[in-house]
């Protein structure tokens, strides 16, 4: 199971390079704290960024043109399913896509604020998402092609970036030691009741068939068990109703 990324080494500095005058780095600074301001009250958080190199392909900004910079934009662990939830509460019952509508309103808002367009992970034309994700935070993908955080695991996730027309100063992340590169046994290899995960990769037909199974509902209900069984980050697991609720989303046809 899935979401996106149902997202450091440590966490790459967003505060920028120290070159130049202080007066220059001074708005950097504003806009960072203004972002991640806005973003906290949700429970969500900056990830880093970079610059697109020039002549690199890169998606519009909001003037039209080609961005010049991204900032991605994620939860860690648990702590927007709660601000989500308290959201969706308000809204009307069934609402489609629920998860999207909510990180498009909030990062939307956000972007609004300094000048910025907003994208999601599930926004047509899509975008290379998890790449930027490994060039912001030098992490790489687990046995599951989930992104293993070096702290939280694979209980995290990326819920939109923000594309700016201008270059921002960011640190480049520094390399993220592979915890997945030093586990011997590859438990998330073994757990799940299918063997939808292997070393070739995930074999989603049959993923979705066994949910649709009596056996399947412990998954449906209590998540992933190949995701359950990787250690790291054990402490920022999603409760068994988060988890039940990203089942429902990638179960559903």
């Amino acid at each position: 199971m899935r979401d996106f990324q149902d997202e450091r080494g440590t966490r790459p500095p967003l505060s920028g390079r120290t070159e130049g005058r202080a007066k220059d780095r001074e708005p950097s600074s504003n806009l960072l704290h203004t972002i991640a301001a806005a973003l906290d009250l949700h429970g969500l958080t900056l990830r880093g960024g970079f610059n697109f190199a020039p002549g690199e392909e890169a998606p519009v900004g909001l003037s039209g043109a080609p961005a010049k910079a991204v900032l991605l934009v994620g939860q860690l662990g648990r702590e927007a399913w709660a601000p989500f939830q308290a959201w969706r509460a308000k809204q009307p019952p069934g609402l489609p896509n629920p998860l999207d509508t909510w990180s498009r309103a909030v990062i939307g808002e956000a972007a609004k604020q300094v000048g910025a367009r907003a994208v999601g992970p599930n926004d047509k034309p899509y975008q290379p998402f998890q790449r930027w994700a490994m060039r912001a935070e030098g992490l790489k993908p687990s046995p599951l092609g989930i992104l293993m955080h070096p702290a939280y695991g694979l209980w995290h996730a990326y819920r939109g970036a923000l594309l700016f027309d201008r270059a921002i100063p960011i640190e480049a992340p520094r390399e993220a030691i592979h915890l997945c590169d030093l586990c011997v046994g590859k438990p998330c290899l073994n757990a799940c009741p299918v063997g939808a995960y292997s070393v070739e990769g995930f074999a989603y037909a049959d993923c979705q068939s066994h949910l649709k199974t009596r056996e399947g509902q412990a998954c449906m209900s209590a998540g992933c068990f190949a995701r359950n069984a990787c250690p790291v980050g054990a402490g920022f697991r999603y409760s068994a109703e988060q988890q039940a609720f990203h089942m429902q989303s990638f179960a559903r046809p």
